[in-house]
């Protein structure tokens, strides 16, 4: 059997809060298949962001390991870190964060800057990306020339061009109507059917029904299936 693509064990994160320690993630030990989908739920404060951010190497657990991709990330240095996102890791956010006054296509190419690509190489893997989310008619669009839903689109273009092993969503639709988030969500479908693994962020028990796996969180502890 393959080794899993993530593998936390006993990892906990603790943050300080005044004269407090505030114990975000509770002691985790959990791991994630290559290919698989996941979505997690669970209230507002109850540790889901801690738990992406050290999933994507935005963080370090304070305690135990984290193994990604066969490697233990868990004491990496900043640069480790950044390096292990860019070449493993695509994110997607609810607010989008795309640069207001670059094109859809200049946002998708930016994720491709430090990967020893050259410009035109950079400029076609960007345009393929926008033709499979479908929006390479709106390549030189800004986002503000967007809607909503395309501006998600050209999240998840910019995400996956860079081929990455491991998708963290958060909260994907969360600011989109049904139509425009039920897009999304074939998409992501779709990229998972490809091997693409995904972990996924949701309040929505419809976009948590997407997914094979279920995780819900309360109070920094992590328990298997529903919310």
């Amino acid at each position: 059997m393959s080794e899993p693509l993530i593998l936390l064990e006993a990892a906990s994160r603790t943050y300080r809060s005044g004269a407090l320690d505030v114990e975000a993630l509770r002691s985790t030990t959990v791991s994630v298949e290559r290919g698989d989908y996941v979505a997690l739920t669970g209230p507002s404060g109850s540790g889901k962001s801690t738990l992406l951010h050290l999933l994507g190497c935005l963080d370090r657990p304070t305690a135990g390991r984290y193994v990604l991709d066969g490697r233990d990330v868990s004491r990496l240095s900043d640069a480790e870190l950044a390096a292990v996102r860019n070449r493993t890791i695509g994110f997607v956010f609810q607010r989008f964060h795309l640069l207001r006054d670059e094109t859809a296509a200049r946002n998708v190419e930016l994720p491709l800057i430090y990967s020893g690509l050259s410009r035109a190489d950079r400029q076609r893997r960007s345009l393929l990306a926008l033709e499979e989310v479908g929006l390479s008619a709106r390549a030189n669009h800004r986002p503000g020339q967007l809607s909503g839903g395309e501006q998600q689109r050209v999240a998840l273009a910019r995400a996956l061009v860079k081929e990455p092993r491991l998708l963290l969503a958060d909260e994907p639709t969360g600011n989109l109507d049904s139509t425009a988030g039920g897009s999304v969500l074939s998409l992501i479908d779709t990229w998972n059917r490809t091997g693409v693994t995904v972990i996924l962020n949701t309040h929505d028990a419809g976009v948590a029904a997407h997914a094979r796996r279920r995780w819900s969180i309360k109070d920094g502890v992590l328990s298997e299936g529903a919310a």
